[in-house]
């Protein structure tokens, strides 16, 4: 499947036919946090500081179902949001998720990510969760939204990976061949995979990796049908993802899970190697990571667009004169063993918890200081664990 319009107009029914995602509609907020939709978290993220200004303008480029859209606008409340999808069954249900959810500063466009010129102006941050590796031509599509970014802007990007899905792409071509004439009617692939699934052996590798990594969102026929049946996909390894960022025109900022990016955690008993891979690019430490763990079934990361003001805090009197305050992506506060903006667990010192009441957005970390017995070492632990959000100092 190679002609453009063809390709557009089989993922439009597939997901007219089951729009996704399938999250439940909502008469409220929807629960929990997403940081890397919440401006103020991903900006300190990618630049080590609070944006200037939280009046931003936010695109949604695939936004499908609207599960997306309705987080980027409940969790920036100065935004303006724009959400553009090929799909107008995904469409419908978008809009009626945010308008039950009070999401209203959100408007709607039957839009191709190819056509995202039509749109006016240009956006602070742009979204792309599960669309690029779905279209026919992923650079197009990158370029595309990347002539939208503004100056100063971040790009979230989500696409898959073509390692941690092996088994995957397996079930995908086994239902294909078994389809037959009928490839192309996604009701029917459904059918099919769900019988494979059914029939197969309990230790059969495609089985037991289905019931460990996805079962629990499959039982629902849109999850199965986007994973299995999907007409167009397309999977990524570290180089194949670079030559795409590398088309976008955009400076890689960096994964949102730099945690899974250590070498030591792989190699940390093996100091000797880990000093031999100190010879490689980045990129080729990525490649050696995803090749010695290749659970990687996807890759989330943030590109930006020059200029993009950083500040790693290293200097001494920079981060005495910075003005912290909580990361609004945080879950059980006050209390000294919280939920970090990734969902982890993180217990506190009684110093580092004081320090953290202290955080009102007006005191600088040296007010602070000279109240809480927690040194500069203990206030840059905290902001690893992105825990504050540091505004320089005047």
């Amino acid at each position: 499947m190679s002609d453009p319009q063809t390709v557009s107009a089989a993922v439009a029914k597939l997901y007219n036919t089951y729009p996704f995602p399938s999250d439940p509609l909502l008469d409220e907020p929807p629960p929990g946090y997403n940081w890397r939709w919440n401006w103020l978290a991903a900006h300190s993220f990618c630049t080590g500081q609070k944006p200037q200004r939280q009046n931003i303008r936010i695109l949604d480029a695939g936004c499908g179902t609207g599960v997306g859209t309705e987080y980027l606008v409940h969790l920036n409340p100065q935004a303006d949001v724009v959400g553009i999808d090929l799909s107008e069954g995904a469409l419908a249900m978008a809009k009626e998720r945010c308008q039950r959810s009070g999401a209203n500063r959100v408007e709607f466009h039957h839009l191709s990510l190819f056509d995202a010129e039509q749109l006016p102006g240009e956006f602070d941050l742009i979204n792309c969760v599960g669309v690029l590796h779905h279209t026919h031509d992923p650079i197009r599509g990158i370029q595309a939204l990347a002539k939208k970014l503004a100056p100063g802007g971040f790009f979230h990007i989500f696409v898959y990976g073509e390692l941690g899905r092996w088994e995957i792409q397996l079930m995908q071509k086994a239902i294909a061949l078994l389809q037959g004439d009928k490839k192309g009617d996604y009701r029917d692939g459904v059918q099919v995979g769900r019988k494979i699934f059914g029939s197969l052996p309990e230790n059969n590798r495609i089985v037991k990796y289905e019931k460990q990594r996805w079962s629990m969102e499959n039982h629902m026929d849109e999850h199965f049908a986007d994973m299995y049946v999907h007409p167009q996909e397309i999977d990524y390894n570290i180089e194949t993802l670079f030559e795409l960022i590398d088309a976008s025109g955009l400076e890689f900022i960096g994964f949102s899970n730099p945690g899974f990016w250590q070498l030591e955690r792989l190699l940390g008993k093996a100091p000797d190697l880990i000093e031999r891979a100190q010879g490689l690019s980045d990129r080729q430490r990525y490649r050696l990571i995803e090749l010695l763990d290749p659970e990687v079934t996807h890759y989330e990361f943030f590109l930006g667009r020059p200029p993009l003001l950083k500040n790693d805090w290293s200097e001494d009197e920079a981060l005495l004169a910075a003005i912290p305050e909580l990361n609004p992506c945080m879950d059980g506060w006050p209390s000294q063993a919280i939920f970090n903006q990734d969902y982890q667990i993180v217990k506190l010192s009684q110093d580092e918890f004081e320090f953290l009441q202290a955080c009102d957005g007006n005191l600088t970390v040296k007010e602070i200081l000279a109240k809480v017995q927690l040194g500069l070492e203990g206030v840059r632990t905290i902001l690893k664990q992105h825990l504050i959000l540091l505004t320089p100092g005047q």
